[in-house]
């Protein structure tokens, strides 16, 4: 325990903390190789002004902007943009914008809203463009009558979010500290027994949190701000599932009257295998995100890896030399002496367990199985339904709060103009020869005619008379237009569209008389599309690899192949039913529109990967019974009660933890703080209980059930020779009875 202390202390003292290694990169979050990179890349050559920026302020009277604040809108950005300004000589370009005398098609007012879009050198980190944005604003935007509403866009709207979850953080490590002490006091009646596993759990991140961020840092890897929050909670569930089956093991030890030392024997070696090979099951699945195509998941799953590692390697020696050092003081002040239980206390306890042995031998039983599994397969069914109409954006300004400053001016811009504005798709035309300026009309009103455009700025508009080559290029034949959806650019309905123009797009050009014409599509929601492409693909390829590292740990420990399969595919119906109702809350009851992008995917490796971690707990047990009992049947029948508690103490510690995040003012946060609530509560209380028990007889003989080497027989009824041991005893037999109405009959474990 104090070498465990002492090299928290050193972590905490020496190695780099997560914030000065993580990340507020927006590249983490799209593909590397995105077309829509290209496109922008191709645009800077070929045109003087670009279209696309990330950081814009926005002024809007309702009532209309005076004619001296319009003009000061423009004026302002001529003088930023030809360097007058040396404090702000990083913006490149900044581009006005006012809904006045039709200058953008399809406004919705006119002289209510002014948007000046800043181009500002990507050389500078997102903090230092957003501070860049924000001293425009001050030192510009100051008089009455500017109507100055805030600066919005990717990139202040990514430090906004960094600031929610920075301030949130704490409150979220309290409340699943608080959640975690409260369940296991009330489970355990005991001050002390919470403490020590919260103790585990601080010296496992004061740890993992250390030796993250130093392989961040020494590895170059960008490590999202977004992560610290699930690591703490999964560091602290985790930590809380495995203290609790081995202080279960010792308390039900101690109770039956086994000495300190004795009782701590035990429980470490019945639990040992069981939590190493779930701990390992849940490292292996999270560190699968490595072959995700997104930096975002390549930093995030070592660090989920490395996380659950460390806080396995904390549970399997800090927890068991707990037990040995402070027995029976470790349920202080609940836990009596033995034999110091009423009779009516011991009654109690004895019919609790054959109560729920009971219920678990019944629904064993063939006919009542099918019936259990076939009502928790409807039930399953109608939770997914809604799965299949799950729509993927990014929320990364609708996610805000709503008193955030980027959200309300978001807002306010698509008041005045169309809710794509601030983030209009970039179609870049490359044609052979000349541009022929007549064909590039007919596409621009052809693509204005398409569902969901809300305008569309191309070398029939105003801007392009007003403003040389910014939509027809002078250095190359290639003419651009800036395409305004009438929905959030970076939602769900938003990526409908743009996939919908890009498959009609070889039409549009034909009708054009342009066929021959390449097409690229750049901004944020061509970004946003080829992301949620990028996540399909890395879905297939994820969930195949955490699948097959789930399956061969479970064939390893259960030395069978069906039963497995069969686990992990109760798995997955947890995972489906949890991300309907996800889909259905959020979606249908709420009219979000969309999920998070990542969400579901992160979600599915954490539930497909703690999923198996409670199915290691619940056949283990049961393993840990068939070699005492003579049928399987009443192994999962002893197994199932004697789990049934810790089962649910550790799923309600681990979902209640996981819905702390929920603290966390985005959307995503609670997107996620609610698939995982529901996917674990699922997991423990409908699969694990209802679904899993009826099918082990069916697919675990004893056969390919008990370990290697260890077999069952029948003694004869003059056999003597085997002798009666504590299972958690390292001998080499154990013996038991079954009894019928009509015989006793004895049997021998050997090996």
């Amino acid at each position: 325990m104090g070498a465990w202390i002492a090299v928290a202390v050193l972590a905490w003292l020496f190695l780099p903390k997560l914030q000065d290694a993580g990340g507020l990169s927006l590249s983490s979050l799209v593909p590397e190789d995105a077309e829509a990179v290209e496109v922008a890349e191709k645009s800077q050559r070929y045109f003087s002004v670009p279209l696309v920026a990330q950081s814009a302020v926005v002024q809007r009277d309702p009532q209309g902007l005076s004619a001296a604040a319009q003009a000061r809108v423009a004026e302002r950005a001529i003088a930023v943009s030809t360097g007058g300004d040396p404090q702000l000589k990083a913006i490149q370009l900044a581009l006005p914008l006012t809904n006045t005398l039709d200058l953008l098609p399809s406004s919705k007012e006119d002289s209510t809203t002014a948007i000046t879009f800043l181009a500002i050198s990507p050389e500078e980190s997102i903090a230092d463009q957003e501070d860049l944005a924000q001293l425009f604003a001050a030192k510009y935007v100051t008089e009455p009558d500017d109507a100055l509403i805030g600066v919005t866009g990717a990139v202040p709207a990514r430090m906004a979010e960094w600031r929610a979850i920075e301030g949130a953080l704490p409150w979220v490590t309290l409340a699943t500290v608080g959640v975690i002490a409260l369940i296991l006091g009330l489970y355990f009646r005991s001050l002390v027994a919470p403490l020590v596993t919260l103790v585990a759990a601080g010296i496992a991140y004061l740890i993992a949190i250390g030796i993250v961020s130093w392989v961040g840092e020494n590895t170059g890897a960008d490590i999202p701000s977004d992560v610290e929050p699930v690591l703490i909670v999964l560091l602290l569930g985790i930590a809380t599932d495995y203290a609790v089956f081995f202080l279960s093991g010792m308390r039900r030890r101690l109770l039956a009257g086994e000495a300190s030392r004795d009782a701590a024997e035990g429980s470490t070696v019945e639990f040992l295998p069981i939590v190493t090979t779930a701990g390992l099951i849940v490292a292996a699945g999270t560190a699968c995100l490595i072959a995700g195509e997104l930096g975002f998941f390549r930093a995030f799953g070592p660090g989920l890896a490395l996380t659950v590692l460390v806080t396995l390697a904390v549970a399997l020696t800090f927890i068991p030399a707990s037990l040995a050092i402070l027995g029976r003081r470790l349920f202080w002040p609940s836990l009596p002496e033995p034999g110091s239980d009423s009779a009516a206390e011991t009654e109690v306890r004895r019919a609790r367990s054959e109560f729920w042995g009971g219920i678990a031998r019944v629904g064993a039983a063939k006919p009542i199985a099918l019936l259990i599994v076939v009502g928790c397969l409807i039930a399953v069914g109608f939770a997914s339904k809604s799965l299949a109409e799950m729509n993927l954006g990014f929320t990364s300004i609708a996610g805000l709060p709503a008193d955030s400053e980027s959200k309300r001016a978001a807002e306010a811009a698509g008041q005045g103009f169309a809710r794509g504005i601030l983030a209009p798709t970039e179609l870049l035309v490359e044609q052979r020869g000349d541009v022929d300026l007549e064909a590039v009309v007919r596409l621009e009103r052809a693509i204005a005619e398409r569902p969901g455009v809300a305008a569309v700025v191309g070398p029939d508009d105003e801007p392009a008379r007003v403003i040389p080559n910014l939509v027809v290029s002078d250095r190359a034949p290639a003419a651009r237009f800036l395409v305004v959806f009438d929905e959030d650019p970076l939602g769900g309905a938003a990526i409908d569209y743009l996939e919908d123009l890009r498959d009609a797009m070889p039409g549009l050009l034909e009708d054009a008389g342009i066929p021959e014409a390449e097409v690229g599509f750049g901004g944020e929601t061509a970004l946003a599309a080829e992301t949620v492409h990028t996540l399909v693909r890395d879905l297939a390829r994820i969930g195949l690899a955490v699948l097959l590292v789930n399956l061969v740990l479970l064939v390893v420990f259960l030395r069978a192949l069906v039963a497995p399969l069969y686990l992990l595919g109760a798995s997955a119906l947890a995972l489906a039913a949890s991300l309907g109702l996800t889909t259905w809350v959020f979606q249908s009851l709420l009219g979000y529109g969309e999920i998070t992008y990542y969400v579901p995917f992160a979600v599915a490796v954490l539930l497909l990967s703690l999923g198996s971690d409670y199915n290691v707990f619940v056949v283990g047990r049961v393993w840990h019974e068939a070699v005492k009992r003579h049928s399987v049947r009443d192994a999962v029948a002893a197994g199932a009660a004697r789990t049934s508690g810790a089962i649910t103490v550790a799923g309600l510690a681990l979902a209640f933890s996981f819905a702390t995040l929920a603290i966390i003012p985005l959307r995503q946060f609670r997107e996620f703080a609610f698939a995982m609530f529901v996917g674990i509560l699922l997991d423990a209380f409908l699969v694990r209980s209802l679904l899993v028990p009826p099918g082990i007889p069916d697919f675990l003989t004893r056969r390919r059930f008990l370990p290697a080497g260890r077999r069952c027989r029948r003694a004869s009824r003059s056999s003597s020779g085997c002798r009666s041991s504590s299972i958690s005893r390292t001998s080499r037999s154990a013996c038991g009875t079954r009894s019928t109405r009509s015989s006793t009959s004895t049997w021998c474990c050997s090996g």
